[in-house]
């Protein structure tokens, strides 16, 4: 069965760095495209960032382009947040899903992202 386990998030100052891993399994990932998405507190669902099968291709939410950055191995098959210059706007459980956006079939259980000084 598919499965999408995320991991990296915690406590980050403001400006900080933090840098979330997926792990995934169950299906063959080097074919689909995945992607970032995360819940603040009393918000909606928020997509972040999404990236091509190959990698070829990223994509951002306005709110995180120039400060996050995602990537996959697809020999590990992991998919990557690196994100900097952390605000305390960007805290969020963060999740991995499966598809591209909007068009999720699967998702993790999501990792807590804290910005606070």
């Amino acid at each position: 069965q598919v499965q999408l386990v995320e991991s990296g998030g915690g406590l980050a100052q403001p400006g900080g760095s933090l840098r979330l891993s997926c792990a995934a399994s169950g299906f063959t990932f080097s074919s689909y495209a995945m992607s970032w998405a995360r819940q603040a507190p009393g918000k909606g669902l928020e997509w972040v960032s999404g990236i091509y099968s190959d990698g070829s291709d990223t994509y951002y939410a306005d709110s995180v382009k120039g400060r996050f950055t995602i990537s996959r191995d697809n020999a590990k098959n992991t998919l990557y947040l690196q994100m900097n210059s952390l605000k305390p706007e960007d805290t969020a459980l963060y999740y991995c899903a499966k598809g591209s956006k909007g068009n999720y079939d699967y998702w993790g259980q999501g990792t807590q992202v804290t910005v606070s000084s």
